[in-house]
């Protein structure tokens, strides 16, 4: 078992963009609860920790200072001044009261996540609720206001001074693309993006020529991925991509962004993963991370995330999980799985799923009972699409690594 430390306060739920919008605060509020309800949080050596809200010199780590104060001016009684400037006024990220200080305490969770690893108060440190991958400097985008990996990341550089290495590997479907420019001409800082290409999903971009420049270059790396692909392909891609670059970088932080969109029931996707090739790559990271700090970030049925978050945290802190989920929780999420955890909003991906439809509603187990139905000539296009992104990947930046590009 290893240290680690669960990061939540019940105030996650502000950070709520209005009714019908896909981002529920519910998906972080049932994780804590189901992790509660499987006893995660009673072995010794784990600890539930509550953040605080981050104040302005550190929201000002990565964001500029009047895009934070054109934030909080609605939560002073002030019209927020240029919105569309900022990224606001979108269905996507429309302008809420209370965004800042809700914004703020997802930052300032990520940062007490990085300070409890850094001190040595826990091995690996979850906060369920960050993972807003895509903020920029000066301006929302994709649901997200403020970056709080961006910041988390940059706070832990500089303490820890001069030398130290940080990989940020981001498993969402949508490309961690705000990290990426946070540290796009930075050599100290790799990041990994694994996601559905940008030619069939918000935000566009995620390509693999997208290497990095001056300092940067080579440092970050892009491995897009076809709609439809399952665990196997995707795990065939991560294994052969991401792991040789991540061990020759050597990071001393590994932090994460773990995103469930690539879920077959995900309302917003078209990937088609399960939980269990999911909780597979959690796996991988975790024999590369003597000190992590792990992410939320996207999945949007309320049945998968809860559920896939559980079992993450659990893999990170090497706990055992029960096969079944507690009964009043199993309940729980069978009577709301219709009350939107199903809908298709347009949401990030400007589009519906093209995936099939789920047959049940949340399974009485934390790992999923059923999978995605993927012909067999949809398996090999995907697997074609994978070997030409991984070898393009690999000619493009392998070589900034020590790595050969035909290996």
């Amino acid at each position: 078992m290893r240290q680690a430390a669960l990061v939540y306060a019940p105030r996650f739920k502000d950070y709520d963009l209005g009714p019908g919008h896909p981002m529920r605060p519910a998906r972080v509020a049932r994780t804590y609860e189901l992790v509660r309800a499987c006893h995660l949080l009673e072995p010794e050596g784990i600890t539930l920790a509550k953040p605080p809200l981050a104040d302005e010199e550190t929201l000002a780590l990565f964001h500029s200072r009047e895009y934070v104060a054109a934030v909080r001016a609605p939560s002073e009684g002030a019209p927020m001044p240029s919105p569309a400037r900022f990224g606001f006024g979108t269905p996507d990220n429309p302008i809420v009261k209370g965004v800042y200080e809700a914004g703020a305490l997802i930052v300032g969770a990520s940062v007490l996540a990085a300070d409890l690893v850094a001190e040595g108060k826990a091995s690996v440190a979850f906060n369920p609720a960050g993972g807003l991958h895509h903020a920029h400097r000066s301006r929302a985008a994709g649901f997200c206001v403020f970056n709080d990996a961006a910041v988390a990341i940059e706070h832990l550089l500089r303490r820890c001074g001069d030398g130290v290495k940080v990989a940020y590997v981001d498993i969402d479907a949508h490309h961690g693309d705000g990290v990426q420019e946070a540290f796009y001409d930075r050599r100290d800082v790799l990041t990994i993006s694994v996601h559905e290409s940008g030619r069939f999903l918000f935000p566009g971009t995620g390509w693999p020529e997208e290497i990095g420049e001056g300092e940067g270059e080579g440092f970050s790396v892009n491995l897009p991925l076809a709609p439809h692909t399952t665990d196997e392909v995707y795990l065939w891609a991560f294994r052969q991509a991401v792991l040789p670059i991540l061990e020759a970088f050597a990071p001393d932080f590994l932090f994460t962004q773990l995103g469930v969109d690539t879920h077959y029931r995900d309302p917003l996707t078209h990937m088609s993963l399960t939980t269990h090739g999911y909780i597979a790559v959690t796996d991988e990271l975790a024999a590369h991370a003597a000190r992590w700090i792990a992410v939320g970030g996207g999945g949007y049925d309320i049945t998968v995330v809860p559920r896939a978050w559980t079992l993450a945290f659990a893999r990170m802190a090497e706990l055992d999980v029960p096969q079944e989920i507690p009964t009043s929780k199993a309940q729980r999420r069978r009577t709301s799985a219709g009350a939107g955890g199903r809908g298709r909003p347009k949401g990030l991906s400007g589009r519906p799923p093209q995936g099939p439809a789920p047959q049940d509603d949340a399974p009485p187990t934390l790992h999923d009972n059923a999978g995605p139905q993927v012909g067999g000539d949809i398996v090999a296009a995907t697997r074609r699409f994978a070997e030409a992104a991984v070898k393009e990947l690999k000619e493009r930046v392998f070589g900034f690594h020590g790595l050969p590009a035909d290996g």
